[in-house]
């Protein structure tokens, strides 16, 4: 994102500089004019687009990282898997789908050549589980797109939503693929700049909703700042504002359905707002509060290692668990700090009620160089209640701008946490400008249980380009606690043949007598036939579908999913595929 309508938090932080030694003071509101008045602020194509045949272009070998803590490939190849030299890449989001996930897809802004910060919705996937990638092209060739935010639902359909700036104003469009394959035509979600997006994948009535909010002062819709769509992104209903107006935040669910938004409000604070009817299609949203969290400071940019966009968004994500920790929300961010005189921090909070009250904030680089950048710090809580944490951090070049990667994670809600992990070695962050002196404003981290998903950009070839890291939670070294692994209450495999055209297998396990259902549903969500829904003792089944729903009728070609749920409660789905 060009962040020309942001708030210069870079002379505001100066302004604030005054750091309390005993009592943390929130800033006031600087009162020079505000890049919100400012017009060379505002994000809008300023080069022109031209036409580059990405099959001419020279390429070299694309960078990778191999080892026991941490992989990472590089996204932003040509066919043959190579670097593709002169064009950049960056401001990433991920994807990981729930329903099989091999099946990855990464956003970015892609610019063609560097001399031009012309952007556009730039894609890839993979459905190896991420040892190769797929880049073919972008969603809309020759129209000026930004600001990209990929997620999923819990069938497996991916949404990239997608800022771009016109003579009408700043909208975004969120554009659908049922799986890997192509984009449709995209939907008309409203939107402005610095969006983020968030789906419901909670499982309960509002499961599939899909919520956005943006910086109110650059849209389309003047007043609003949030829209949702109920009728999975079909349409989106028209936009509303949030109290405090947050903005540089994220989105984040709840597991009952509660939506939760992040952000620093328009008094320079860091807040967090909660909705709990925001899911509800024949209510408008209402919000339930907005509470300030006090981080220890505030987000910076313009600045050090990224001095033309920000160093850092604000990260709220909640615990699914199911455990002691179900339903914590947690707060992260990359701060200027107002107690010490440390240039950034990655400080974290945590509620245990529902975003009501926080608990102090926490650091969590373990350095003590108040002249190092820990920029960039993202969050991710995966379905066990383990949180990731991944920054850049400029420790290992002291005085200097060049970053590495690292990484901390919690397993108990956020009350300890590991020793930082050098991830990767160091890169010069000003090196590859698509003509603008910034590396983007984010980077983006899907977890689960055997590890971290993480969309990120670097300059290891010279130039910028996206990589996708998986840092896997088997090999982190945990002293004194050995791994065990239960065996797991049932085993849903892939049906044969896939894609089918005329009757598909579907092989169940069972490893005790339990209740079984099992479902397929089409693109929509929607349930067409019941293959299963009786007691079954322990054993290995298998059922023939034949692509018909439960009234006979041939089902049309496409995509479809098939859920087992067991004993009332775990559950798991895959997809299939329909061609005759």
């Amino acid at each position: 994102m060009t962040h020309r309508n942001s708030p210069c938090i870079a002379l505001a932080l100066i302004c604030i500089s005054h750091f309390a030694s005993a009592q943390v003071k929130v800033p006031q509101r600087p009162v020079f004019p505000s890049p919100y008045e400012m017009e060379e602020y505002k994000e809008y194509p300023e080069d022109e687009y031209v036409p580059v045949a990405r099959e001419n272009m020279a390429t070299s070998p694309a960078y990778r990282i191999s080892g026991p803590a941490f992989t990472a490939v590089q996204v932003n190849v040509n066919q043959a898997g190579e670097n593709i030299v002169g064009d950049a890449a960056n401001e990433p989001s991920i994807a990981v789908s729930p329903v099989d996930p091999l099946q990855m897809a990464i956003g970015w802004r892609q610019f063609d050549q560097v001399s031009s910060n012309f952007r556009q919705a730039g894609f890839a996937y993979t459905e190896d589980g991420g040892a190769s990638w797929v880049f073919p092209g972008v969603i809309e060739p020759g129209v000026f797109r930004s600001d990209p935010v990929l997620d999923v639902d819990s069938y497996g359909t991916f949404y990239y939503n997608s800022l771009t700036s016109n003579a009408n104003g700043f909208s975004c469009n969120v554009y659908k693929s049922a799986g890997i394959g192509p984009w449709d035509a995209g939907a008309y979600a409203f939107g402005g700049d610095k969006q983020w997006m968030a789906i419901d994948r909670a499982g309960g009535q509002t499961d599939g909703n899909i919520y956005a909010y943006w910086n109110e002062s650059y849209t389309s819709c003047p007043g609003g700042m949030f829209t949702r769509s109920t009728d999975g992104g079909l349409s989106y209903d028209d936009c509303v504002t949030l109290p405090e107006k947050p903005f540089w935040g994220t989105l984040a669910v709840g597991p009952q359905g509660e939506v939760y938004a992040s952000g620093i409000s328009r008094d320079w604070r860091l807040v967090v707002v909660r909705s709990t009817n925001a899911g509800n299609p024949d209510e408008p949203a209402s919000w339930d509060f907005a509470t300030e969290v006090n981080l220890d400071g505030l987000p910076a940019a313009a600045e050090g290692p990224n001095p033309g966009g920000l160093l850092g968004q604000v990260w709220v994500d909640v615990d699914h668990s199911g455990g002691p920790m179900h339903g914590n929300v947690y707060l992260l961010s990359s701060v200027r700090r107002f107690s010490t005189q440390d240039v950034l921090d990655v400080m974290f909070a945590r509620s245990t009620d529902g975003g009501l009250t926080w608990s102090d904030p926490v650091k969590i680089n373990d350095d003590n160089d108040p002249a190092a950048y820990q920029w960039f710090g993202t969050m991710a809580v995966a379905p066990n209640g383990r949180i990731d944490v991944v920054w850049l951090d400029t420790r290992d070049d002291p005085g200097g701008i060049n970053s590495s990667l690292y990484h901390s994670f919690s397993e108990d809600g956020g009350l300890s946490w590991s020793p930082n992990e050098r991830l990767s070695e160091s890169f010069d962050p000003h090196a590859g400008w698509p003509n603008q002196q910034k590396m983007g404003d984010y980077f983006d981290m899907q977890s689960d249980e055997n590890g971290a998903h993480l969309a990120w950009a670097a300059t290891f070839n010279g130039e910028q380009d996206v990589y996708y890291g998986f840092i896997p939670f088997e090999e982190i070294t945990r002293a004194g606690e050995p791994k065990v692994a239960e065996k797991p209450l049932f085993s849903l495999a892939q049906n044969y043949p896939n894609p089918f055209g005329g009757s598909t297998a579907i092989t169940y396990a069972l490893r005790k007598k339990e209740w079984v259902l099992l479902e397929i549903y089409n693109q929509l969500g929607q349930p067409v036939a019941v293959l299963e829904n009786r007691e079954m003792p322990a054993g290995e089944y298998t059922l023939a579908w034949d692509g018909r729903d439960d009234q006979g009728a041939l089902l049309p070609n496409g995509a479809y999913f098939y859920r087992l749920a067991v004993g009332g409660g775990s559950a798991e789905t895959r997809r299939m595929m329909v061609l005759r």
